[in-house]
């Protein structure tokens, strides 16, 4: 017996051919209005959720990552950069203070 999962009464009756898995085509997917409703809404809704995301900081917050500002400090005219292998935590922590 072959379950048709979200078809209507029309479709289930249908015989499927040798070989198929019973599935939708793809282009009858992507004619049905069903599929351009949900899109239409979902997709710009993600895009919106992202951009506030990371827009307002929260996306910093969430992943307790610098702000672009907060990269070097403001008195500073380049990159630290780590002389010693092993002093380095001390180094940085020094510049830090």
């Amino acid at each position: 017996m072959v379950l048709a999962v979200g078809l209507g009464p029309a479709e289930t009756s249908q015989t499927m051919a040798a070989g198929s898995t019973g599935e939708r085509p793809f282009f009858e997917i992507i004619t049905s209005i069903r599929y351009w409703v949900i899109h239409a809404v979902t997709l710009p809704s993600i895009f919106l959720a992202g951009f506030l995301f990371v827009s307002t900081g929260l996306a910093y917050d969430a992943f307790s990552t610098p702000r672009p500002d907060a990269y070097f400090q403001a008195q500073d005219a380049k990159a630290p950069v780590v002389s010693q292998r092993y002093d380095a935590k001390s180094s940085l922590d020094q510049r830090l203070k």
